[in-house]
């Protein structure tokens, strides 16, 4: 195959759901739903880990995150383990990073041609507060995320636009020159991160709009024990009213709406420049957000809220109008493009566990595939694990029960059958396919272990409590906000 152009495009915690090609009621997305139709939309598609760090590291790897140990926002990726930006550079091919990396720090070697206005973790150490665990730590007293909301502009906002007008040029620039060798540019933006505000005219969208409660938002409802220890460490209750639960909400989908406006502006400009028939396209995001479902905010969790991601593929070659059902995860993504970059053998050569999307495009639904995802950050005291498969999705929590659903009868994750007895033969297969990745129990313990020795590095539980949580990622240029 020729070697082709790649464009990844990337956003920060947009729910899978939360776009018009993947069937919103109201959610305006009109350049994803434009991506969407020019290419083949994923609709299994999940994060490897429901939280920014690992998730971008087993994009960055190809790999699990049990196979690199980048377990949370307090272990950056930091080049140890080849990606697939080094595996273009090794082959003659490179690639630009725009935007949004979070990994260590922008002196490692990660394999980047270069890094436009890089976001890397807080001081080159990340969140070591994340690592506590056992006991956790207290709930959240002080929150500015959740209560700084409405219309207005943020920083990450005014970064994104300067994500899409470095993007733009740098295309035009690649477009101009007659030697271009085929190119790899990963555009990464922040939104619909929150803060929980939009740009006031985006904001407007859904002003009008009765936004709908919730799902299991009555607090007599139901919960999984490892939830209700999530709810009890993240206290947003504290926080979040009936009178600011809408004004989130339409925060939420306004920013999303603002993604959609700077994705448009860069496929435009591809198209412009004459370059977009030679390019293969990837839309996805590194993991979903909860909005409210089950009284949680934000993701760390294996529900759909939190877990599933947009996936679309277009370019040459790639089916238009066409929804595969197949599982995939972000491993898929640096197979994808090794394999658009004709570079499939070194994928096959680093043993990657993950399918090119180019591939999987061609293909029937692949009944017996699986999605595997894991996580062991945030709010989360024992480890959990995730099979999907076919119509099943299986909730493996570390030393408490575990969770099944039919997501075709029940794509809400209201009743888990996991005591049914007509489902006992499902529930053992499900985690047999699990066990044939990795062992939970073990893997727990390692994360725990390697989260010990992060805290005491950063001068021990007392210390790191005294510093505070601070409150979201700074963009390049501006200092963390602890608060405490």
């Amino acid at each position: 195959m020729k070697p082709m152009n790649v464009l990844f495009i990337m956003s920060d915690q947009h729910q899978g759901k939360a776009s018009g090609c993947y069937g919103h009621d109201f959610v305006q997305t009109p350049n994803i739903d434009k991506l969407s139709a020019s290419g083949t939309r994923f609709s299994s598609s999940y994060t490897d880990s429901a939280i920014c760090v690992p998730a971008r590291a087993a994009i960055a790897t190809g790999k699990y995150v049990h196979q690199t140990e980048y377990w949370d926002n307090g272990h950056p990726y930091e080049g140890r383990i080849k990606a697939w930006h080094h595996m273009l550079k090794e082959n003659g091919a490179s690639a630009t990073s725009i935007g949004k990396l979070h990994f260590r720090n922008e002196t490692d070697n990660t394999g980047f041609e270069k890094q436009v206005i890089p976001m890397h973790v807080v001081e080159g150490k990340g969140d070591a507060r994340s690592c506590i665990k056992r006991p956790m730590t207290p709930p959240m007293t002080q929150s500015k995320t959740m209560t700084d909301i409405g219309a207005g502009q943020t920083s990450y906002q005014h970064y994104d636009n300067k994500i899409a007008d470095n993007a733009c040029e740098w295309l035009r620039v690649k477009a101009a020159d007659p030697n271009t060798d085929p190119f790899c540019a990963f555009v990464s933006f922040v939104c619909p991160h929150p803060p929980y505000k939009a740009p006031q005219k985006f904001y407007d969208f859904y002003n009008k709009i009765d936004m709908p409660i919730p799902k299991l938002r009555d607090p007599d409802s139901e919960y999984h024990p490892w939830i209700k220890l999530s709810q009890s460490m993240r206290n947003y209750d504290d926080f979040v009213t009936d009178e600011t639960l809408p004004m989130l909400m339409k925060s939420y989908y306004g920013c999303i709406s603002y993604l959609d406006m700077n994705i448009g502006r860069v496929i435009s400009t591809l198209e412009e420049t004459g370059l977009r028939d030679n390019t293969i396209i990837i839309y996805t995001s590194d993991h979903g957000e909860n909005l409210g479902t089950r009284r949680l905010w934000q993701k760390s969790n294996m529900y759909e809220e939190a877990s599933f991601i947009p996936m679309i593929l277009s370019g040459p070659g790639v089916p238009a109008g066409k929804v595969i059902d197949t599982p995939v995860t972000l491993v898929d993504v640096a197979p994808t493009i090794l394999d658009a970059q004709d570079l499939e053998e070194v994928s096959k050569s680093h043993r990657l566990p993950g399918t090119s999307l180019l591939k999987l495009v061609q293909e029937k639904n692949e009944a017996n595939r699986f999605a595997f995802t894991e996580y062991h950050a945030a709010a989360a005291e024992r480890s959990v694990f995730m099979i999907r498969k076919g119509k099943y999705k299986y909730i493996h929590y570390v030393s408490f029960h575990p969770e099944l659903f039919d997501l075709e009868k029940d794509p809400d994750e209201l009743s888990s059958l996991h005591e049914h007895p007509n489902y006992l033969s499902t529930l053992a297969e499900l985690e047999a396919d699990l066990r044939s990745i990795c062992n939970p129990e073990e893997i727990d313990e390692r994360a725990y272990l390697s989260q010990c020795a992060k805290v005491e590095a950063a001068g021990g539980r007392a210390a790191v409590m005294a510093r505070g949580k601070y409150q979201g990622t700074p963009v390049p240029g501006q200092n963390a906000e602890y608060l405490t």
